[in-house]
């Protein structure tokens, strides 16, 4: 098996290179050279001339291919707009705490510490006067008692008043 497969190798090989024997007595005649100084001349302009044919097709076809592939792009986009499919890109995770990325955007001018309970104000709670009177009242049942009945309300009116 692997003899026969030796074999096709070498027979591809013999074919390609006789293609490209082929193509080259096809399309580049053999080169002959003039011997004066005028006619090497007329024939490096000639040569010359051939390039540059040669290098404004190469420069058109490369134009051609930058134009179709930035269309391609466009129609590719395009559809992905449509089908309402993004791609999302893999987010890595970053071991960094809310002080050095502050530091490494704002560098030196970073003052901010972002240390939560730092920064929170410490508010002291003032006692009004209702909340005393809550504290004051107690148990409910006797203020409850105290203005049941006529002298309650009587009270009521007076305390208003």
């Amino acid at each position: 098996m692997l003899q026969v497969a030796k074999a096709a190798l070498e027979k591809e090989e013999s074919d390609t290179a006789a293609e490209k024997e082929s193509y080259l007595a096809e399309h580049c005649p053999p080169l002959s050279l003039p011997h004066s100084l005028q006619d090497l001349q007329e024939f490096c302009k000639k040569l010359h001339a051939k390039i540059d044919v040669v290098d404004e097709e190469r420069y058109d076809m490369e134009v051609k291919v930058q134009k179709s592939s930035k269309e391609l792009e466009d129609l590719n986009q395009k559809i992905f707009d449509l089908r309402g499919k993004f791609k999302r890109p893999a987010l890595r995770r970053v071991r960094m705490s809310a002080d050095a990325m502050l530091r490494a955007l704002l560098g030196s001018k970073h003052k901010v510490n972002m240390e939560l309970r730092a920064n929170l104000k410490q508010v002291k709670k003032e006692d009004t006067d209702k909340e005393k009177d809550l504290r004051d009242v107690g148990d409910w049942r006797k203020n409850i008692e105290e203005k049941s009945g006529m002298e309650g309300r009587k009270k009521m009116f007076e305390s208003e008043a």
